[in-house]
C-alpha cells in the first residue's frame, strides 16, 4: 500500500508491504538514487516481514519543493527520521545500499533509537579511502563532465571509476573519457541537467564525512556488507574502510554492488542468495 509523508521541502512517497502476523520490526529498504522499484525483487523474498520501501526526495514519485539543486546525506537522514516516525517511530531494521547506506549511517549517527540493525551495503564513503584525494578529484571531474557534456559522457566516466580495480591513480580524472556508446549510453547531450545521481547526490554523497564516534557509541547494531564479486572496486574498498573505522569486519554478501536486483534491471545479481544472507544477518 502506498502512502505519503510531508517533510520540509518535499513529499515522500513510500510503500508498505504488511505482514500482519509478523512480530519482527519493519524492514526498511533504502537506496540513493535508487527508488522503491529497485527493491521489488528483494522485498518479494521477505513476505514474512513488513517491508517498507520509499522514493528519496527528488527521485521517482517524491517531488521536492525546496528549490535546492542538491540533497545531502544529512538531509536524506532527516527525511528517513520523519518517515520512520510516520511508521510508528521504530525501531526498524534497515537494509541500505550504495548512497542509501551513506544516508543510513548518517541517520544512525543522529537517531540510533530508531534503528535496531543497519545493514550498510557498499557505502561509497570515498573520504575513508587512502586514495581519497585522487578518487574525489575523479568524482568532481564526473560532475564537471555532466555539467559540460550531459548524462552520457558523465555516465561513461562513472562506470569507469566504479568498475576500476584498486586505488584510483593520480591521473584518473585527466584520462580521456570513455565512449558512452560502448556502455549503451547516448552520446548526444539532450541539454537536461536534472539527473538524480549526477545533479543531486554524487558530490554530497561521496564527500560526506561520517561521525564514527557517534556510530561506535550508537545502540544500533551496524553491519557493513560488501559483495563477493566487488573485490577491489571503489564501493567495496570504501565499505571495508568504514567497517575498519567501526572496529568490525564486513560481511561478505553474494554477487556484486547490485546483488539484490533481478533481471528487471540491467545489472542482475542473485536476489535469492542475497536474501538468504540478509535474513541470516538480521536474525543474529
Amino acid at each position: 500500500m502506498s502512502h505519503t509523508v510531508e517533510v520540509p521541502g518535499a513529499t515522500l512517497h513510500y510503500d508498505v508491504r504488511e505482514a500482519e502476523r509478523s512480530t519482527a520490526p519493519a524492514l526498511l529498504m533504502i537506496g540513493s538514487p535508487m527508488d522503491a522499484t529497485g527493491f521489488e525483487a528483494l522485498a518479494e523474498r521477505f513476505h514474512d516481514r513488513t517491508v517498507v520501501t520509499y522514493d528519496p526526495r527528488g527521485i521517482g514519485r517524491s517531488e521536492r519543493t525546496d528549490g535546492l539543486a542538491e540533497s545531502t546525506p544529512d538531509l536524506h537522514a532527516d527525511d528517513l527520521h520523519r518517515l520512520i516516525a510516520a511508521l510508528g517511530g521504530g525501531p526498524v531494521d534497515i537494509f541500505a545500499s550504495s548512497g542509501g547506506a551513506v544516508n543510513g549511517l548518517a541517520l544512525v549517527a543522529k537517531h540510533p533509537e530508531q534503528v535496531r540493525t543497519l545493514v550498510a551495503h557498499e557505502p561509497p564513503a570515498v573520504q575513508e579511502l587512502p586514495d581519497r584525494e585522487n578518487a574525489l578529484a575523479a568524482v568532481a571531474d564526473i560532475r564537471e563532465t555532466y555539467e559540460r557534456e550531459g548524462f552520457g559522457a558523465a555516465m561513461g566516466k562513472f562506470i569507469a571509476i566504479t568498475s576500476h580495480q584498486g586505488d584510483i591513480p593520480a591521473d584518473f580524472a585527466d584520462r580521456p573519457a570513455p565512449d558512452p556508446a560502448q556502455f549503451g549510453m547516448p552520446a548526444d547531450d539532450d541539454g537536461s541537467r536534472d539527473d538524480a545521481l549526477f545533479g543531486q547526490n554524487l558530490m554530497t554523497c561521496t564527500h560526506h564525512r561520517h561521525d564514527f564516534e557517534a556510530l561506535r557509541a550508537a545502540s544500533t547494531r551496524v553491519v557493513v556488507a560488501v559483495g563477493v564479486e566487488s573485490e577491489g572496486t571503489l564501493a567495496r574498498r570504501a565499505g571495508e574502510a568504514v567497517a575498519e573505522r567501526l572496529g568490525s569486519k564486513p560481511v561478505i554478501f553474494p554477487s556484486h554492488h547490485g546483488g539484490f536486483l533481478d533481471d528487471r534491471f540491467g545489472m542482475a545479481g542473485d536476489p535469492d542468495a542475497f536474501a538468504v544472507t540478509l535474513r541470516e544477518v538480521l536474525s543474529q
